[in-house]
């Protein structure tokens, strides 16, 4: 398994945009979206914010053999209730996938932000539940707490 996790700048805006519509086609069959009228699904609203300074989101960028397998967005969310890091968005292309890839980054992101964490998953995206229950249990040796709210799967713990 030979990848690098590389924090994303600016020059790998474009890729990562470029990825993110394979993304939204893996994920299409959990939100029922659609292509748009140019044939691509809608640029994700959020991405701009994640090279804006003073942000609180941390894109990531993996390469294997210097060819692109995904990217990884975190976000930092603080509030007066709580604050906390989260995993907003997560991807590993298809031919990656099941190589320990997906699963070695998701530790390297923990190890890299020390704190309270969040992962969540659409309660419809079965395959993402049972990735990341699997990833987080052995990360935390099964301390982590479960709930779902409004149609997600939610894990949280401390590391």
């Amino acid at each position: 398994m030979n990848f690098k996790l590389i924090k994303a700048s600016s020059a790998y805006k474009n890729a990562i945009k470029n990825l993110m519509q394979f993304y939204m086609y893996d994920f299409s069959e959990y939100l029922k979206t659609d292509v748009e009228e140019d044939g691509l699904f809608a640029t994700y609203k959020y991405l701009d914010d994640y090279w804006q300074e003073e942000s609180n989101s941390f894109p990531y960028i993996i390469i294997s053999n210097e060819k692109y397998v995904g990217f990884v967005l975190v976000k930092f969310i603080e509030s007066t209730k709580r604050s906390y890091f989260s995993v907003a968005e997560f991807f590993i292309m298809k031919k990656y996938r099941r190589e320990g890839i997906g699963k070695a980054v998701a530790h390297q992101v923990f190890d890299l932000y020390k704190g309270r964490w969040e992962v969540f998953q659409k309660e419809s995206n079965k395959p993402a539940q049972l990735f990341w229950n699997r990833v987080i249990s052995e990360y935390t040796k099964g301390c982590f707490e479960e709930r779902f709210v409004n149609d997600k799967r939610i894990q949280n713990f401390e590391n």
